[in-house]
């Protein structure tokens, strides 16, 4: 029985990033031994275990047979008599397919770090085809490792497994999983680049595919192409944040702008509207977490509003932060402004350029916001305190603006 450290934490370990997690496959071994030894086997699908101490991910090492239609068609067969190098054959790239023995030896038989030193994504073998969830991985770590670039042989697979329809049987929340996971990274927009790129784009996400080569008017958006915009838009975004669920929203808040009749092209009336019912679609279908959607929505029917933020009177203001449910909501208002900002500055040109009507907004709401309720409610009884508020918020609103004129 030898253990071998296997996949990411070689990978990284070689690229001097840190290492977050370590799996190890297990060659010349069986459940029974493993149980025995006291590892807790934790696999559903296949032999996977849990340390006893560590709580790290021991698998015993295995083959794999396509033997059904997507993510779940396959047979796997663990025993004592698998190689390591048949186990590490079945994985997805080559940059994932190294082991390191107990000694520190690295075992690398398909050449993972001469791809590593070329800066190179590719596939281990033509198994690469049979699991569609491959491809949302290439995505992902093109996000990760954005100086990577996609070997052409291993892009022709990709394309090749979308145009059989493998990439339809993929689970929704895989799926998003991947999506997530890619948000976190920082360079989310390699994710999106990747999967058009390969054709996958247009089948998972549709609504985001069909922006691309839809133009907007110069006058506001010089890059023109919305699909170009989405993706500075989250570039700017992921300088703004790290919160992925801010980055959703800008990801998808401009989708409406598909919607657009032909004949009203560059200009976009009502997409935002539009949008919402794209975006609820796209969360339900990929079963999207509330959190996400909340603001996914928010920002798709509001951002434009708030770029005319300055534009507003007081009362059209105070209208709108309530619109927004600032005052019992102030964390998801602050990032509704992030997601307007990025979505402001993410367009050629406009990446420095100051989002005043954020700093409106932010500046009467925090002035709002001190306004002593507890003296009004001390003081007024039933609906006479909410309008007592109001009055109160808009009399504050009336002062900002005033004093900048």
């Amino acid at each position: 029985m030898k253990k071998y450290l296997v996949g990411g934490a070689v990978r990284d370990q070689l690229l001097g990033r840190q290492v977050k997690e370590r799996d190890w496959v297990i060659v010349g071994s069986s459940v029974e031994e493993m149980i025995k030894q006291g590892f807790k086997p934790v696999g559903k699908e296949f032999p996977v275990f849990l340390h006893p101490e560590t709580h790290d991910e021991y698998a015993l090492a295995r083959t794999e047979k396509k033997v059904g239609h997507g993510y779940h068609g396959f047979e796997f067969y663990a025993s004592p008599e698998v190689t390591l190098e048949e186990d590490l054959k079945r994985r997805d790239l080559t940059v994932n397919a190294m082991a390191q023995d107990e000694d520190g030896t690295i075992i690398d038989p398909y050449n993972g770090q001469d791809d590593l030193k070329k800066r190179v994504l590719r596939h281990v073998s033509e198994a690469f085809a049979e699991d569609p969830v491959r491809i949302l991985r290439i995505a992902r770590f093109a996000s990760r490792f954005h100086d990577f670039t996609i070997a052409p042989e291993t892009m022709k697979l990709m394309q090749e497994m979308v145009g059989s329809g493998e990439v339809d049987a993929l689970v929704r929340e895989r799926v998003w999983q991947e999506l997530e996971r890619a948000l976190c990274e920082d360079h989310p927009e390699r994710f999106i680049e990747v999967l058009r790129e390969c054709g996958a784009l247009k089948v998972i996400f549709p609504e985001i595919d069909a922006l691309f080569g839809i133009p907007g008017s110069i006058e506001w958006h010089p890059e023109v192409d919305t699909g170009i915009h989405l993706l500075m838009a989250l570039k700017r975004a992921v300088e703004l944040t790290n919160d992925p669920v801010i980055r959703f929203a800008v990801l998808v808040h401009d989708v409406g702008k598909s919607l657009t009749e032909k004949e009203k092209l560059p200009k976009h009336h009502g997409h935002c509207e539009k949008g919402v019912v794209l975006v609820k679609e796209l969360c339900r279908r990929l079963h999207v977490p509330k959190k996400y959607q909340d603001l996914a929505e928010l920002v798709t029917e509001h951002h434009g509003n708030c770029h005319k933020a300055l534009e507003h009177s007081a009362k059209a203001a105070l209208k709108f932060l309530e619109r927004l449910d600032a005052f019992r909501r102030p964390k998801r208002f602050e990032n509704f402004l992030i997601a307007c900002k990025a979505d402001t500055q993410g367009r050629l040109g406009f990446n420095e350029h100051p989002y005043l009507e954020a700093d409106f907004l932010k500046n009467v709401y925090e002035k709002c916001a001190v306004i002593d309720t507890k003296e009004i409610i001390e003081k007024f009884k039933g609906e006479e305190i909410a309008k007592e508020i109001h009055k109160k918020r808009l009399k504050v609103i009336q002062n900002v603006i005033g004093s900048s004129l």
